[in-house]
């Protein structure tokens, strides 16, 4: 009895043994697995490798499902095209050190599948495959993964696989339907990670696309899952993160074999998966139910109505509502182009699948949304822009947009480009971030960040009609460091201007060029209409004659704009400063004069615009290396339309003494307000005295004091005296003369600033000017323009106001 009894106790033993080692995780080059209830199962019970067949089927496979579920749940499939017809099959590590599949079904024992590693080594202990608790199956060399199913997935998704393509090699990884229910097989229904535009899910159905996702990250599931996403040169992926702390985390990412992606989760309580996501759900989520630049409602399950975006129509009349997919929809007012360039803002739609992103381009990651748009209007040809997923990246849409899905629960919000007069059509409709022209200034007033929209509005979008064209301009967004450490931190070292604007500092760049920073004081009213105007316009223009705006920057509370360092700073600096005019002799000065009178014809008459500066003066004429001047500061110009020839303001702003009548007192402006300008300017020049401080004469300004000298014949008394060795008579005489007639007091005698560069380049009689403007010094205790003018003056010096006569 002993005998036996040990004898049986062996025999238990060794049955035992074989059954441990088809049991345990791990397969070793001298072990198989073969269909027989043998299984592989990860160390911690979760998920197990064998044999299995799928509902009536008899055909058998080798797969991984999760381990002691009632539904057993296979996510991946070996053998899916080569079933193998009975229980033959045997899984186990060849010579070479690969992971083969075979049947034993005859004697020649045909493989049905392979890793196909073909390390061609000798197989030794260093050589296993193991089922990981990831739910992983791995082929190891030394310790080195050489193979794993994650990188091969099938129908499913889980966490830990890798999902998407390897630009070096070409290998894409994605995964397809089964045939059917019962059949593994590879069926109709694919799912990629697209590469091109920005990447997103697509879903065929055979070559053509099915449905397309959200482009990456889907706002939804990455507010539930952990995931990694790389988008570099040499690949792209998607894959789950896993939870080291929760491997018993069962959630799966299935395509199943009608085409519908689900995402699966085990809910143990109730003992069965449930759905907590799917797609296509809608008939509005089949790829191109509503072509090119159309939106899809799903509201109505029982057919799909389709409309077009803000800023488009039905190319036919009827067609204004677009059913089952029929009509085309074309930009309004524009059929011939789709690029947005009458545009002037954007129209929200809330809550949409966004446009198909291959036509999309990330345009940067951890944008405000404020900087996304800035960057959409920077370029002519975009037609729309997002902020998607928790990164915050800024989406730009080129081309065509396709397949904008209205979303009820859950969604973006896109933004469409649409030109001025759309714009005020939906801006009562809809939640716009831009208004019309009009609502601008009570947006800036009560917005604390509303010059930033106010930027978006107005940057690189304003078209005078017949004027503009579509160059793009090529101005630079600087960040707030980079300017901190040009400026040494904003240092009063580097500080070279200041005005009711703000400061002016100087600052070199990285790469070694000199700029001037032009920091806006938030709490100038007018200094965010400076950055405004400074952006929409100088960016546009181009001229010797005018100062070159390289940029600007849009971080922290107070924008400033980066233009080019100019090394002798301003003409008032150099007129009126310690040195007082030494380093400006007569031929200089006249130089001078010429320069400032081209630019401003330019202004006027030669650009694509009609600009009225509306704020000359000797401070904001900049001199470079050879003193040429260079127009700066247009915070208060104005654009005219084609045929305009006057305009009138509710607020009087700039700064006295160089103000024309007509604009102090009955607050209306033209070209001429230039002009005058102008003209005030060449005196100051001439004289090298100021206007405003103007003080050899006790009742008389400058203005009045060369009138007066002019009428007796004296006029080159008012000459500097630095220049009275250099200057020619005739020359200055005629300066003066057409001076005086630039500020005459009666506006339709002045001359255009065409006339005045005629007059300076040629020895052609002059007329006789009439009585200027602005003749006497006169003090009043109460103001009427100056109290009116409030905060809104960039001038901050009090000085006496003069009176037209």
């Amino acid at each position: 009895m002993d005998v036996l009894f040990l004898l049986l106790h062996s025999l238990t033993l060794l049955f035992l043994h074989f059954r441990i080692v088809a049991s345990v995780d791990t397969l070793a080059w001298n072990q198989t697995i073969r269909d027989d209830g043998q299984l592989l199962v990860s160390k911690d019970n979760l998920f197990a490798l064998g044999f299995f067949s799928s509902g009536t089927s008899s055909s058998r496979y080798l797969g991984i499902w999760y381990y002691g579920l009632p539904d057993q749940s296979v996510f991946w499939v070996a053998n899916r095209n080569s079933p193998i017809n009975g229980s033959f099959g045997v899984l186990s590590l060849n010579r070479h050190g690969d992971l083969i599949l075979y049947s034993t079904a005859d004697q020649e024992h045909a493989v049905v599948w392979s890793t196909n590693v073909l390390m061609d080594v000798q197989v030794d202990d260093n050589c296993v495959a193991q089922l990981l608790d990831s739910g992983n199956f791995a082929l190891f060399r030394g310790g080195k993964i050489v193979w794993q199913s994650f990188y091969n997935p099938t129908n499913s998704l889980k966490k830990g696989m890798r999902f998407g393509l390897n630009r070096k090699t070409g290998v894409e990884h994605f995964i397809t339907s089964w045939k059917s229910a019962d059949d593994p097989g590879t069926g109709e229904y694919s799912l990629k990670l697209m590469a091109g535009g920005t990447p997103q899910f697509v879903l065929y159905k055979g070559a053509s696309p099915y449905w397309t996702s959200c482009p990456w990250p889907w706002r939804k599931y990455a507010h539930g899952y952990n995931y990694a996403y790389v988008n570099n040169q040499d690949e792209l992926y998607f894959s789950d993160y896993l939870d080291t702390e929760d491997l018993s985390q069962r959630t799966i990412l299935v395509l199943n074999e009608t085409g519908l992606l689900r995402r699966l989760n085990w809910f143990e309580s109730d003992g069965k998966w449930k759905e907590i996501w799917s797609a296509p759900k809608y008939r509005c989520d089949s790829y191109g139910q509503c072509g090119d630049y159309r939106k899809c409602d799903p509201s109505n399950e029982n057919k799909v109505d389709c409309t077009c975006p803000p800023g488009y129509e039905p190319k036919l009349p009827k067609d204004r509502i677009l059913k089952d997919g029929e009509g085309i929809c074309v930009k309004q007012q524009q059929e011939s182009s789709l690029l947005c360039e009458q545009g002037e803002g954007f129209v929200k739609i809330s809550k949409v699948n966004v446009p198909n992103s291959s036509n999309a381009v990330c345009l940067g990651k951890n944008l405000a949304h404020i900087q996304c748009q800035l960057q959409c209007m920077s370029n002519y040809s975009c037609l729309a822009y997002a902020t998607i997923g928790v990164a915050g990246s800024c989406l730009a849409w080129y081309g065509r947009l396709m397949d904008s899905l209205e979303f009820r629960e859950d969604g973006y919000d896109l933004y469409v480009c649409v030109d001025a007069l759309q714009l005020v059509e939906y801006s009562s409709e809809s939640n716009n971030l831009l208004k019309s022209k009009e609502m601008l200034a009570i947006l800036a007033i009560s917005v604390s960040s509303a010059w930033i929209v106010i930027v978006v509005f107005l940057f690189l979008r304003k078209r005078i009609k017949g004027r503009e064209t579509s160059n793009q301009v090529n101005l630079v967004f600087y960040d707030l460091n980079t300017l901190l450490v040009a400026t040494n931190n904003f240092s009063l070292t580097n500080k070279i201007g200041q005005g009711g604007f703000g400061t002016i500092y100087k600052g070199q760049l990285p790469d070694g060029q000199q700029v001037a920073v032009k920091k806006l004081s938030k709490n100038s009213r007018q200094g965010m209409e400076e950055f405004i105007n400074e952006v929409k316009l100088i960016a546009k223009l181009q001229h010797r004659n005018l100062v070159k705006l390289l940029g600007c920057c849009i971080e922290g509370e107070e924008p400033m704009l980066i233009y080019e360092y100019l090394i002798n700073k301003s003409l008032d600096s150099s007129l009126f400063g310690q040195v007082r005019g030494g380093s400006l002799g007569w031929r200089k000065r006249f130089d001078i004069i010429i320069g400032i009178a081209r630019g401003i014809l330019y202004l006027h008459q030669e650009s694509r615009m009609r600009i009225i500066h509306r704020d000359l003066k000797t401070s904001n004429l900049l001199l470079d290396a050879e003193m040429n001047p260079k127009i700066s500061d247009f915070g208060m110009a104005r654009i005219f339309e084609d045929g305009q020839l006057q305009d009138k303001t509710k607020r009087v702003v700039g700064t006295y003494g160089y103000m024309s009548p007509e604009y102090a007192v009955f607050r209306k402006f033209s070209v001429k307000y230039d002009v005058f300008s102008f003209g005030v300017i060449v005196l100051e020049i001439i004289s090298g005295k100021k206007n405003n401080d103007f003080d050899l004469h006790p009742a008389l300004s400058l203005i009045g004091y060369v009138w007066e000298s002019w009428r007796k014949d004296k006029a080159l008394e008012v000459i500097d005296p630095v220049v009275e060795e250099s200057y020619l008579p005739q020359e200055a005489l005629r300066c003066i003369q057409i001076a005086l007639l630039c500020v005459q007091e009666d506006v339709m005698v002045r001359p255009t600033m065409l006339d005045v560069v005629f007059l300076l380049n040629n020895d052609m009689p002059l007329p006789c000017p009439r009585q200027p403007g602005f003749i006497f010094h006169r003090t009043y205790n109460s103001n009427p323009l100056a109290q009116e003018e409030g905060p809104n003056s960039i001038n901050t010096i009090t000085i006496t106001t003069t009176l037209a006569r």
